[in-house]
């Protein structure tokens, strides 16, 4: 168990529980049309380790995310480089999903890294996209509450 304490204050860490098993959770992380159900629309997303692919965020003028997937492993792990290609400054962050089949469902731990806290843009990058994915994770469960009934 990971106390609050122990938490690396340059990542985004978040776990939780969802009553799915992880094959679900892998389609939805990893299908296209679902993964857009959820964060956003993905061109190129597979996962397989070296695939380049970018997500459209949908802003007014749009914008892009460079990613390519640095571990695969279905059902288990997927993790991919996040550029924001639109940011002054665009720094490379790894996000990371750790899946685990616990009990009738998926122990799910999200961590993102790269964050340079001593730079005061990246610590409001931080907390932003903390903010950001915990709201990404409510939608997450209700589609996966959509698909899996």
């Amino acid at each position: 168990m990971t106390y609050e304490s122990e938490l690396d204050p340059a990542a985004v860490e978040i776990g939780g529980f969802f009553p799915h098993p992880p094959a679900l959770l892998w389609r939805a992380l990893t299908e296209p049309d679902l993964v857009e159900r959820w964060l956003m629309r993905s061109i190129g997303l597979e996962p397989v380790v070296g695939t380049h692919f970018i997500f459209a965020v949908p802003t007014e003028p749009s914008a892009e995310i460079a990613c390519e997937v640095v571990a695969a492993r279905t059902g288990e792990q997927l993790t991919y480089t996040w550029i924001d290609l639109r940011a002054k400054f665009p720094a490379r962050w790894v996000v990371d999903w750790m899946l685990e089949a616990q009990g009738r469902g998926t122990r799910v731990l999200l961590t993102q890294t790269g964050f340079d806290i001593g730079d005061r843009r990246q610590k409001m990058a931080r907390n932003a996209m903390e903010r950001g994915w915990r709201g990404t994770l409510n939608r997450l469960r209700e589609v996966l509450d959509e698909v899996g009934s």
